[in-house]
């Protein structure tokens, strides 16, 4: 059979990327398996148990998916493999979680589960209770600790416990063509609202950068109408949701309240950042500003670019269940491998729509990548290979033939708003320099950094310069070309993030650019393949050229 998908029985998926079929079959599989590996001509993927219970989360069921495998299968599904998938998917909803009067019970499906997950002393330790050989009793203080527990067994819970209501907070979005959700928007809020019912009020949406994810946090917000507590990535994105909230909703300045290190306003609507919540005097001491989740009697927590969250806010939402909670994020992937707890904790994948379907749909921009091999200098050649490995690793991201470069794609786009991303302020210093073009990185100050984000979007300034202060909820929406001169090492989720950066729709219907400099024969091309998994999943590709300088 000619078909591009071969299903291994170790659980890998191979796909074959120059076959006519691929992007069909890529996109038929792509809610269930993850991508793992991305060179030129075969796509490996591969099914893991939380692929395929974010899967079920979404509503697919087992023959759905094996449907699609064997439509694009070259040979015969394993049956083994088959056999597991069922298991797997099945294994969604076989436990839940309810609440009967002051108490938190545990129901299995069937009377061999619950005896198979008592069995574990990690999970029997919970326990307070046995009612029936079906149900048990926990605290509903552990009901973020049994959760956790029982996904490492591989049993995702159901939890229908509910929610104890906050504080009233009514408000309506203001009206006004230019505040009407998108169709994928409401469908996205509609899916975590799930009508108000017990099923809804916990999980992520994934959306890609660009698409409004800010929107959909606020029209959660309308749906519930309670006190909610928001948190992000950087005190600019504090700003901007709060500006954002003042405009498109019917609150008034003065409730909406900013929590950072300049002002700590607590207020029917409080906005903060991860840093803020988890910083302490010292590696030993206290978090002080975890006490504001206990501020307010908060109806909802949105955990803006939930993929950072960090451990202590992972602890904290444990305890903190009954709470409503939403993430939104543009990827799920996690470098620390942490998935499983935003599963447990946040909830499952509750909405997703692939990047490219909003760019076709012309909701984001149309993006080409280009991956461009800078080659080392004789010098630094030799001067590489006595390194470390680290050291290499920084030695190649800092090749400085990347100036030359980024000046040549300058003149390649001169007409066109620009941001040069990087991770090591030294080279970005240099590069500033070099090019006259202003810098931004964790040191400017606030005040400094959001009137040159201004300046670039009037227009008045082009280039910019930027650390990784810049990677998340920045809104520059005439950005059209980024230009990553080195990068974290192999972070999918940067790679997905400054991508991001650019692809806010144009008005003039321009496409979006994105070039990222590796040094050639070195440890960043390693690190670069990885990088561009995730944006290879969502089905882009990098054009891959050489330099054109002299060394």
């Amino acid at each position: 059979m000619d078909n591009p998908l071969i299903v291994q029985g170790d659980r890998t998926l191979l796909l074959e990327v120059e076959h006519p079929k691929y992007r069909l079959a890529r996109d038929a599989i792509a809610p269930f398996a993850e991508l793992i590996k991305s060179p030129d001509y075969i796509h490996t993927y591969r099914l893991t148990p939380l692929s395929l219970w974010n899967a079920a989360s979404l509503g697919l069921c087992a023959d759905t998916i094996l449907s699609a495998l064997a439509a694009y299968a070259r040979y015969p599904v394993p049956r083994h493999i088959e056999a597991e998938i069922r298991q797997t998917v099945e294994r969604f909803g076989q436990i839940r979680l309810y609440q009967d009067r002051d108490m938190l019970v545990l129901a299995s499906a069937a009377e061999d589960v619950m005896h198979d997950i008592l069995s574990y002393p990690s999970i029997a330790a919970l326990v307070t209770e046995q009612r029936s050989k079906q149900h048990v009793v926990i605290p509903s203080a552990l009901r973020g600790v049994i959760k956790q527990e029982l996904l490492k067994l591989g049993y995702p819970v159901q939890d229908e416990a509910g929610y104890t209501d906050g504080e009233v907070l009514p408000l309506v979005l203001r009206e006004g063509s230019e505040f009407s959700l998108r169709t994928y928007q409401k469908d996205a809020v509609d899916a975590f609202y799930a009508g108000g019912s017990l099923a809804g009020g916990n999980g992520v949406i994934v959306l890609p950068c660009g698409s409004g994810k800010t929107v959909v946090g606020i029209e959660t917000m309308v749906r519930f109408g309670m006190a909610t507590l928001i948190l992000t990535s950087s005190s600019a994105s504090v700003r901007q949701w709060r500006d954002e909230i003042i405009a498109r909703t019917s609150l008034a300045p003065e409730q909406v309240g900013m929590y950072t290190g300049e002002c700590k306003e607590v207020r029917p609507v409080t906005i903060s950042t991860y840093q803020m919540v988890t910083h302490r005097a010292s590696s030993t001491g206290q978090f002080p500003h975890l006490s504001l989740f206990h501020e307010r009697n908060w109806g909802l927590i949105v955990y803006d670019e939930v993929h950072l969250l960090p451990a202590p806010v992972f602890r904290m939402t444990a305890d903190i269940q009954a709470k409503r909670r939403l993430g939104l994020t543009a990827t799920l992937v996690r470098e620390d491998g942490r998935e499983t707890d935003v599963f447990s904790l946040i909830g499952p994948k509750k909405y997703e729509l692939p990047w490219r379907y909003l760019e076709e749909q012309g909701y984001i921009a149309e993006a080409h990548c280009t991956e461009i091999r800078v080659p080392l200098t004789t010098e630094l050649k030799t001067k590489y290979m006595q390194a470390d490995e680290r050291q290499k690793f920084r030695l190649a991201a800092e090749n400085p033939i990347k100036i030359n470069v980024v000046k040549d794609v300058l003149a390649d786009h001169p007409n066109d708003p620009v941001l040069i991303i990087g991770h090591y302020v030294s080279q970005l210093e240099r590069l500033a320099q070099e090019l006259g073009v202003p810098l931004i990185t964790g040191k400017t100050p606030h005040s400094e950094r959001d009137e040159l984000y201004s300046r670039f979007r009037r227009g008045e300034i082009t280039r910019l310069v930027v650390s990784r202060v810049a990677n998340f909820a920045i809104d520059l929406p005439d950005a059209s070309v980024a230009v990553q001169v080195s990068g974290t090492f192999g972070s999918r989720q940067e790679e997905a993030q400054r991508l991001g950066r650019v692809l806010r729709p144009k008005k003039d219907g321009r496409g979006a650019c994105f070039y990222s400099l590796v040094s050639a024969e070195s440890k960043e091309e390693q690190y670069a393949w990885k990088r561009q998994m995730f944006l290879v999943e969502q089905g882009y590709r990098y054009e891959m050229k050489g330099a054109d300088v002299n060394v």
